[in-house]
């Protein structure tokens, strides 16, 4: 599933690459707003805090919700409390769009994350371009030569990787690049099989100043309570948010 999600997202990237040029893109980029600086944003408090999920489907689940103004929804995550705001930008299987983020990213004020399966440098380049501040690494669907030249790309164009493993190796593999922000998916990529206490299983692998998140298997407050017992600095959410009413919902969650 994880080879033919990314496999997927790279043919699209270079549709994109062919009516769009690299160095249309790469101007585009570094002509941007300098990134928001996410690590300061997410840096742990004594509060469980949220990242906060814009997501129309999943391979997993179907169609979650139309989200027809992802804009308006972002707004109300930021109102609710959340840190910042994660933006699903696969097409296929996510029903999520790169004009997704650039409409997120015009409406609030928060960090802005592009969340794809990403594996070329032009899609990297294409998140700053549309105005992200944060992207994310999968460690599973990337060698680490790759991992190591795509996670210094992120940071050279000012932005901020949220490197994710799914298993002790990948995250020995994300602190070998020096990641500062490390998650731990509670999805295995490869069957979409959850297992929360994956995380709890991974956290003491991750050391004090690496800010630690968790991600999916998220439905209620006591789930938030349960990652953050194991250690968890932040929590992603994104089905509960949008089949819920996000207001209400992250309120009990930034409750624990």
């Amino acid at each position: 599933m994880l080879s033919d999600l990314l496999a997927g997202a790279v043919a699209d990237a270079e549709l994109r690459r062919a009516a769009r040029p690299f160095a249309i893109v790469e101007a585009t980029a570094l002509d941007q707003t300098p990134a928001i600086d996410a690590l300061a944003v997410l840096a742990p408090t004594d509060q469980v805090k949220i990242i906060a999920e814009v997501k129309r489907a999943s391979p997993s689940r179907g169609t979650l919700a139309e989200i027809s103004d992802p804009a308006a929804l972002a707004v109300s995550y930021e109102f609710g409390g959340a840190s910042a705001i994660s933006v699903l930008t696969e097409g296929r299987k996510f029903l999520g769009s790169l004009s997704d983020l650039e409409q997120v990213r015009s409406a609030v004020r928060i960090p802005v994350l592009r969340k794809d399966f990403i594996g070329l440098p032009y899609q990297v380049f294409e998140a700053r371009a549309a105005g992200a501040d944060m992207v994310l690494l999968i460690v599973a669907a990337l060698d680490q030569t790759t991992l190591v030249s795509l996670h210094d790309l992120v940071r050279q164009l000012g932005m901020t990787a949220l490197v994710e493993t799914h298993s002790a190796e990948e995250v020995d593999r994300a602190l070998a690049i020096g990641a500062s922000l490390v998650g731990v998916n509670a999805r295995d990529l490869s069957t979409f099989q959850l297992d929360q206490d994956l995380f709890g299983r991974l956290a003491d692998r991750i050391p004090s100043g690496v800010v630690r998140v968790a991600e999916s298997a998220v439905k209620t407050a006591a789930d938030v309570a349960h990652y953050r017992a194991a250690g968890a600095d932040i929590v992603l959410v994104g089905e509960a948010l949008v089949t819920n009413d996000p207001i209400r919902t992250l309120s009990e969650f930034l409750a624990v």
